[in-house]
């Protein structure tokens, strides 16, 4: 099934519902609840070696509770009453409930009621966990009113975390021998698939490791894990052959993993090992694009054939991708964040079987229907997808591999890297441990075949919560948490890559990112080759899902990371230079950049002109705390003319600024996620709009996220006025509508038919006008490109830009118009000897900024010398201290000398 890739908390939440009620046939009644006798449920949970939480029902007098464990896992319910025979284990009630360490620990429990296993029943743990175990209670008079299965997460944490945590899984290479091991404690057996052979491995019974030493010529050769196990889901003892959770290698479409030694002098490209990186760009300085894999190169006919779409096209330095961010480099990029690259669940492998749509896509018209029909019938098993299906957390991609069978893809993907850092480029990995593709017994399950029910979270009745789209992880449970932290250390290590971004970050505990950074910063180049404390790290901190609000531990939020280091994605400023949100019905809603009252659209959704300019007076309120790196203590004078912080202004009933210090929060005008910021203002700016105007708007809202304080992010083509055809949500919408243009001459993607149905037919009625009526040319797509690289150039050159602390920021910067006699649609920032004026209104403004009046300004030397005609039209009055700026432009003052 495709999967539902809206990635916001509101977003999820409607498809996955859409979704699940769509496939209810018309009419059709619910199943029966089979009430409180229901092994197909888990709603009791095993926490600890002494206590079981149950769900305060209220239980009867004489009601008596017990643990009963079946290691052939046999246990049913059959008319009301329990078959099988298993273990027993009387429990008793605990006055009180939990404890008030054990409600920390598990805070989403809190009102449960609490039974203490008996202490001579503990020494059966580890083996009643081998099996089947489930929880009854009856009544006085024997009368079976609870039968539910159990959950074990606390428990086996309890038990072994301690000693599983330091152990090495996967493959370990040491003195010509061979090590693999897995953690599998509720395993009943577990041995190594090598080859055409079987070869037994030794249970650690204190951490529950499964392991088996050969010689040094186990190295290369492929394997899988045959592990037998009680499977909650299929209610049965199992015997899964399963690929390595901690795999370094991988057979063609992860069929089996491969024992790789990463260390290998065979596996590393030429230079590798004394690899010089590009100068490390502390976070707060950050300006970084995040580009797709395939995107870069698949239709670039500059690219040599053999690599287009490949790790392989980064080192084609002729190619137009790679001169341009090589341009981009020189004007002060500093990493390229790659988004997923890890073993993806959703591609096939191997070029052979990847499909292609068998159309002529090109022939259909710009409104089309075609098109999308054509992607969507060989979506499933096409080369593309954006990868937020993780298979195997630390292996590369093999699709991405001119061979996806064996090391090619570990050596290509080191070619890469070494590729960008020589561009000038560091490399940020988009990673995805939140989730995986599958869970149960599906063939694309790894770890819940080989631990049921323990790395993923289950909601209160054992069902694997799915909020982030799919099978969600519990990095809240000790070896799911160690899992995330050395998969990461060994992109560092053994990839040198150079930052992480993390995908719904806010799924995390904060105290397991906190841990991945302090085992980053344990990395020194003279031990691991790598300086662990430049690796940046920032994420989504969104907050919802079953984890909301700190629900079961705290999470890795926006508000609860401010003052970490690590950043989160803010998304104050972006709707509010875009207009309206993500899931708008109406795509019209205009913003600061879109013309929002002062070049007004004919959408309704917008209300009246009084509405639109409160509207538009409050969004260049949330400008301006972006501007500031979203500070939470930084203090203006609000359009209102009220004095207010950062965390006083409302962003849809939260405070808009969060962070503690510049590089809590990174900001953006767009990202693969949602339209494209050109799509966006297509819907936005009045379909009469010039091509010229259009790409001036654009530059315009890039130019609020690359000169705030922090870090910002721009997606890979936005500079180039980048096209999706207004597809919204585009993770498996093909080459068709994802690959990104370098030659202007093939346009900038937009008019290539309709967006596909699934996430946007709704939008069509909108869409379809503009598709042939909307069009920017090869000026505007360079002239859009050579103004960002200015503004980007001045962001980084220009210290001001980049204060350390919250209390240099306000002292550096001011909003000397702000109040309520601002001018609708202008902003003008004064940051040390800077001062920047955006005007995003469609007339020439002027700002008097009396502050200044007798000190001397000029237009800023690099828009002076550089390619827009427009902006070197802008003029200074020193007597009055009035800046003239022409409409739609970003233009920066500097003081000069008089």
């Amino acid at each position: 099934m495709a999967q539902l890739r809206h990635r916001t908390a509101t977003g999820t939440a409607l498809a996955l519902i859409a979704a699940l009620l769509a496939a209810i046939p018309a009419g059709a009644a619910p199943p029966p609840d089979p009430g409180p006798l229901d092994l197909t449920k888990s709603t009791a949970q095993w926490i600890d070696r002494t206590t079981v939480a149950v769900k305060d029902d209220g239980a009867a007098a004489g009601t008596t509770t017990r643990l009963v464990a079946d290691p052939d896992g046999e246990l049913a319910v059959r008319d009301g009453e329990l078959t099988g025979t298993g273990r027993e284990s009387a429990l008793r009630e605990i006055p009180g409930g939990l404890s008030a360490a054990q409600r920390a620990r598990f805070p989403h429990l809190s009102a449960y009621a609490a039974y203490e296993v008996a202490p001579r029943d503990r020494k059966h743990t580890a083996e009643d966990l081998t099996g089947q175990v489930i929880l009854t209670q009856r009544a006085s008079d024997g009368t079976l009113t609870t039968a539910t299965g159990v959950q074990t997460q606390g428990v086996l944490d309890d038990l072994y975390a301690a000693r599983a945590t330091k152990a090495r899984l996967g493959p370990v290479f040491r003195e010509g021998e061979v090590t693999l091991s897995v953690w599998a404690p509720t395993a009943r057996s577990v041995a190594l698939e090598l080859g055409g052979a079987r070869v037994p491995m030794r249970r650690d019974d204190a951490s529950g490791v499964w392991s088996a030493t050969g010689p040094e010529h186990w190295t290369g050769k492929s394997y899988r894990y045959v592990v037998k196990v009680f499977s909650p889901s299929a209610r049965a003892v199992v015997t899964n052959k399963v690929t390595d959770p901690y795999s370094l290698g991988l057979t063609a479409d992860s069929t089996r993993s491969v024992a790789v030694d990463l260390a290998a002098d065979s596996l590393a490209p030429r230079g590798w090992r004394d690899l010089e990186k590009p100068k490390a760009v502390p976070l707060r300085n950050a300006q970084i694009q995040e580009l797709h894999i395939r995107d870069f190169s698949a239709t670039d006919r500059t690219a040599k054939a053999r690599h287009r779409g490949t790790y392989r096209a980064f080192t084609d330095t002729r190619s137009k991708g790679s001169r341009h961010l090589r341009k981009l480099a020189e004007a002060g990029t500093s990493y390229v964040h790659l988004l997923p690259a890890f073993d993806i669940a959703t591609i096939p492998e191997r070029a052979a079987d990847q499909k292609r749509p068998d159309c002529d896509l090109a022939s259909f018209a710009a409104d089309s229907e075609k098109q999308q029909e054509c992607v969507a019938a060989v979506a499933a098993d096409d080369a593309y997808n954006w990868g937020y299906d993780p298979f195997h957390y630390t292996v590369p991609e093999g699709s991405y591999a001119t061979d996806p069978d064996g090391t090619r893809r570990t050596v290509e993907f080191r070619e890469m890297v070494r590729a960008l850092n020589r561009d000038g480029l560091r490399v940020v990995m988009d990673v995805v441990y939140n989730h995986t593709a599958a869970s149960g017994q599906d063939p694309k399950s790894v770890l819940d075949r080989i631990v049921p029910g323990y790395y993923h979270r289950l909601l209160a009745d054992g069902t694997v919560a799915t909020s982030t789209c799919c099978a969600n992880t519990a990095p809240e449970n000790a070896m799911m948490g160690k899992l995330v932290v050395d998969s990461l250390v060994t992109w560092a290590r053994q990839y040198k890559i150079d930052g992480f971004r993390f995908d719904l970050m806010g799924h995390h505990p904060k105290a397991n990112i906190l841990a991945v950074r302090k085992a980053l910063d344990a990395l020194t180049p003279a031990r691991d080759g790598v300086d662990g404390k430049r690796i940046i790290l920032y994420g989504e901190g969104w907050n919802f899902g079953e984890a909301a609000d700190d629900a079961r531990f705290v999470q890795a939020t926006q508000k609860n990371m401010a003052g970490t280091g690590i950043a989160t994605f803010s998304d104050r400023a972006r709707d509010a230079v875009r207009g309206g949100g993500p899931f708008d019905d109406d795509p019209g809603v205009q913003g600061f950049a879109s013309g929002l009252y002062t070049d007004p659209n004919a959408s309704q959704a917008n209300g009246t002109p009084a509405e639109q300019k409160a509207r538009l007076l409050h969004y260049q309120d949330l400008i301006k705390v972006g501007l500031t790196g979203n500070l939470a203590d930084y203090t203006f004078t609000d359009s209102t003319g009220r004095r207010v912080k950062g965390s006083d202004v409302d962003y849809n009933g939260a405070p808009a600024g969060y962070a503690a210090a510049p590089g809590d929060a990174l900001a953006y005008a767009d990202a693969h996620d949602n339209e494209t910021l050109f799509d966006a203002l297509a819907f936005k700016l009045p379909p009469a709009t010039t091509p010229a105007d259009r790409a001036r708007m654009q530059v315009l809202a890039m130019a609020t996220a690359a000169l705030s304080q922090g870090p910002a992010l721009s997606q890979a083509g936005t500079d180039r006025l980048r096209s999706k055809s207004l597809d919204r949500n585009s993770y498996d919408s093909g080459d068709w509508f994802n690959a990104l243009h370098w030659d202007c001459r093939d346009g900038n993607g937009f008019g290539r038919g309709l967006p596909p149905a699934a996430d946007n037919k709704s939008k069509w009625p909108y869409g379809k006008p503009l598709l042939t009526s909307v069009r920017v040319g090869c000026a505007e797509i360079e002239g859009a490109s050579a103004a960002y690289r200015e503004l980007l150039k001045i962001r980084t050159t220009e210290k001001v830009f980049g204060r350390r602390t919250a209390g240099q920021v306000q002292r550096n910067l001011s909003f000397p118009l702000s109040g309520p006699a601002e001018t609708p649609g202008v902003i003008t920032l004064r940051a040390g000897d800077l001062v920047v004026v955006f005007n995003a209104t469609p007339e020439t403004r002027k700002q008097q900024v009396r502050a200044v009046a007798g000190s001397m300004y000029r237009l800023h030397p690099i828009q002076a010398k550089g390619t827009d005609r427009i902006v070197k039209s802008v003029s200074y009055e020193s007597s009055s201290g009035i800046f003239t700026v022409p409409g739609r432009t970003v233009a920066v003052f500097s003081r000069s000398a008089p």
